[in-house]
């Protein structure tokens, strides 16, 4: 069975600070530079570009949102009763076109 993804469910818990970080997107934010607050900005104002609807143990997108004109993936899950960070990433332009869809 297949989950949905509510992007406006995602926002609200990420609005309400009702969101857990991986410690994998801990490491990956340090190692960017990234603030709590940049990904917050990019998952509100964001868009969905791949969704994930059978990822255990909840279901995840992957969003676009950029930070000062630098572009960033960040995989979110949506759970029962908050969201999780999974990972941020700046995408690589020799795998994404316009970063927003796969090269093949």
């Amino acid at each position: 069975m297949t989950a949905q993804l509510d992007l406006e469910r995602i926002r609200r818990f990420v609005e309400e600070d009702n969101f857990i970080i991986s410690k994998h997107a801990r490491v990956r934010m340090f190692q960017r530079n990234v603030s709590t607050d940049d990904i917050k900005s990019i998952i509100i104002k964001g868009e969905i570009i791949e969704e994930y609807l059978d990822d255990e143990p909840c279901p995840s997108v992957l969003m676009l949102g950029f930070v000062v004109d630098i572009p960033y993936h960040v995989v979110v899950a949506q759970c029962e009763d908050h969201a999780r960070i999974i990972t941020i990433y700046k995408p690589e332009e020799d795998k994404w076109i316009r970063y927003r869809i796969r090269r093949r």
